[in-house]
């Protein structure tokens, strides 16, 4: 069976790439990016969302693909539809996409390019594992420097709780999915054990630091205008509001322990991301 992984240079694919190599070494991998002298060690083919006409000779020869969704905002659906169809043309037998946290029930913007993009795996007929990943502590520990920096956490997520986990948990599961076909025709909600506010969040941040950073949450419109501010543009600063100001009302939330039964051990703690970020 021949794994293809999306995305393989990317801060997801590329831990996807390390898990499966852990979990079978003897696998057989190809990473698809759009520059293949940036992979080394692992058979890399050209591959480029925009590119159509050149997806499907790329996929000749996958029986799996992970499909990682595309970090473009310009029209993230149809690059994704495009894969799809060429997979179908390619004669792909199952794909696995990492979609989001509740799908087609989850109310925020960034959650339609993957309704529309489960919509069309379901069209293409190609059997599929869907999972559907929550966030990502690193989403929060990106930015960590200049919060403490400036003494301070912001956003619009109030006292929503967040079942976040470590970028490595979900990759994990990306790979336990890949290399066993009992996972065919699975969708998966995939979020961290332990939910936190984003004050739990700054509490973990103050005790590691020794200084007191607390969480300011903020309406909406002034989180985007703030986000707009350190050079966001415009479009990308309203859905990050937005799914901050949706996580106030349970957006990001699952306790169902889905993820670390899956990859057989406990999601990492936010503690363990944060120390890492600092």
């Amino acid at each position: 069976m021949t794994i293809a992984i999306t995305g393989a240079t990317g801060a997801l694919g590329q831990l996807a790439l390390t898990a499966l190599k852990a979990r079978a070494p003897q696998a057989d991998v190809v990473a698809l990016v759009r520059d293949p002298a940036k992979i080394t060690g692992t058979p890399a083919r050209a591959f480029d969302y925009t590119k159509a006409e050149t997806l499907a000779p790329a996929l000749k020869g996958i029986d799996t693909l992970v499909l990682i969704s595309s970090n473009d905002f310009n029209d993230r659906a149809g690059q994704h539809r495009a894969v799809i169809t060429a997979a179908k043309t390619a004669g792909v037998k199952r794909i696995i996409y990492t979609s989001i946290l509740k799908g087609d029930a989850s109310p925020m913007i960034l959650a339609q390019d993957h309704i529309a993009t489960e919509a069309a795996l379901k069209a293409s007929g190609i059997p599929a594992t869907i999972l559907r990943n929550g966030w990502y502590t690193e989403n929060y520990t990106g930015s960590l420097k200049a919060s403490v920096e400036h003494g301070a956490l912001i956003g619009s997520s109030a006292d929503g709780r967040i079942a976040s986990a470590a970028r490595a948990d979900y990759a994990e599961a990306i790979a336990v999915t890949a290399l066993d076909d009992s996972h065919t025709g699975k969708t998966y909600e995939l979020a961290g054990d332990t939910p936190h506010t984003m004050a739990d969040f700054a509490a973990e941040v103050s005790k590691q630091t020794g200084k007191t950073i607390p969480f300011n949450t903020l309406p909406k419109d002034t989180y985007a205008g703030i986000l707009q501010s350190f050079g966001l543009p415009e479009g990308f600063a309203n859905i990050l509001a937005d799914s901050d100001d949706t996580a106030a009302r349970g957006s990001l939330l699952d306790e169902s322990h889905t993820l670390s039964k899956l990859i057989g051990r406990p999601t990492t703690p936010i503690a363990t991301t944060i120390k890492a970020a600092l």
